[in-house]
């Protein structure tokens, strides 16, 4: 269950809310969707484990519970390089964002009626914003209607935003799974010990 509660908050993500529509240009933070599918595939792999642990607590079978807990332990350990890499590397992420859109705004610049100006607007109203200063609203940029102040100033600002709340949320999940996988291998090895004695006084 919490194999394919990751599964879908994975998917949420890529494909729903303010980061589906990043993923809709060609130009997106790839860094960033792939932390997503790593995260997808760990749901996946937690799932499948999952399926073969309850197997193994059903048959009473101390070969398939030692695999569960060995599977666990690995998972476990990707986890835990996971949460500390996408950590680390937010600030890349964040970055590597902000230029997408500078790079999108200074090609819109140089030419206002090309097809960058659907990417630039794709850009302003999935995060609400517009330019990248109070100036810049002169500048005749394709903006969503009724956008509030302070949003509209800088989407530079917007970018770090979402993503800070959008990796924020998947530490959370993260922390969450690593408490239900080390709960997994207590269990486990407290079924693998209760067989083994059952058998032994048998």
């Amino acid at each position: 269950l919490g194999g394919l509660a990751v599964i879908a908050f994975g998917l949420w993500l890529r494909f729903g809310g303010v980061m589906a529509d990043f993923a809709s240009d060609k130009k997106s933070p790839d860094y960033f969707f792939m932390g997503l599918y790593v995260l997808v595939g760990a749901g996946a792999l937690m799932t499948t484990v999952g399926f073969f642990g309850c197997c193994g607590a059903a048959r009473e079978s101390q070969c398939l519970l030692g695999a569960f807990f060995a599977c666990l332990l690995v998972i476990f350990a990707a986890e835990i390089t996971a949460g500390v890499f996408a950590f680390i590397g937010k600030k890349v992420a964040i970055q590597e964002a902000q230029k997408i859109y500078e790079d999108i705004y200074d090609e819109y610049m140089k030419n206002p009626g090309g097809k960058v100006n659907r990417t630039i607007y794709h850009y302003h109203l999935a995060l609400q914003c517009c330019g990248k200063d109070n100036m810049e609203q002169q500048t005749g940029l394709p903006c969503p209607e009724n956008i509030q102040m302070p949003k509209a100033s800088n989407c530079l600002v917007e970018i770090q935003n979402v993503i800070d709340v959008n990796l924020h949320l998947v530490g959370i999940v993260g922390i969450a799974i690593a408490g239900i996988t080390i709960f997994g291998m207590i269990f486990s090895m407290v079924l693998c010990c209760v067989i083994r004695n059952t058998r032994d006084m048998i």
